[in-house]
């Protein structure tokens, strides 16, 4: 599904990434993790050719992403911060990605289930910041994309719409996709993750499952097992 091999990126003299070496064949949920600057956001941007590496390579869906742009059709981004035109009403929004990306019926279904009906007719710069996350929810799952990427999905939610979340993403792994997800709330993670991935100082550290992260550090609770690994670091 994503094969990365030997990617370097530096901004200026700043090395953000140093070789990374990552492959995703199979699907399931991977959460890709580590402390502010290790490179989490730049690799998710150079995923999706949003950010050009300085060397390396990047094959999606079994496709260098050098030579075809296309294959981001195949994957259904959700952005940290959703930047929406602020006099556009929400069902204007829809609609037109709608025209963008092709024609969906998944829209409503995911419009019921996050209880957006009452904001359909309301302009998205009156929204508050958690309504505005479930509209660029809808705008992500409501295509039928084999790959999905969402960075920091938890931000502004509800419980009630954190759990249709989570249920939505288990519903998505079942139909057999690859869902790759940041996030700081490590509770979530833990929940839902197959897999994690830990970016530290631009070079993965660790691939795995959550319960042999914890044998690895030795610590039986996620969070801990997180922090171990970052004291040992900072030491």
């Amino acid at each position: 599904m994503v094969n990365i091999t030997n990617l370097h990126k530096k901004f200026n003299k700043n090395k953000v990434l140093s070789g990374v070496n990552l492959e995703i064949d199979n699907s399931g949920i991977f959460a890709v993790l580590g402390p502010n600057g290790s490179g989490k956001t730049t690799l998710i941007k150079s995923i999706l050719g949003m950010v050009i590496p300085n060397k390396g390579k990047i094959s999606v869906l079994g496709k260098d992403i050098k030579h075809s742009s296309a294959y981001r059709h195949q994957i259904d981004y959700l952005p940290q911060i959703a930047n929406f035109p602020s006099n556009l009403k929400v069902k204007e929004l829809i609609k037109m990605i709608k025209d963008l990306r092709g024609k969906t019926k998944m829209d409503l279904e995911l419009i019921k289930r996050f209880k957006l009906e009452p904001f359909l007719d309301k302009k998205l710069g009156t929204l508050s910041g958690g309504t505005k996350q479930k509209v660029n929810i809808v705008l992500t799952f409501m295509f039928d994309s084999p790959l999905i990427i969402l960075d920091e999905p938890t931000t502004g939610l509800d419980p009630i719409s954190l759990i249709q979340l989570k249920e939505l993403i288990q519903s998505e792994k079942s139909k057999g996709k690859t869902i790759l997800i940041t996030s700081h709330i490590m509770s979530f993670v833990e929940e839902v993750s197959d897999e994690i991935v830990f970016l530290l100082e631009g070079q993965i550290y660790f691939k795995g499952s959550t319960s042999a992260l914890k044998i690895k550090t030795n610590e039986q609770d996620f969070e801990r097992a997180i922090a171990s690994i970052l004291k040992e670091n900072h030491a």
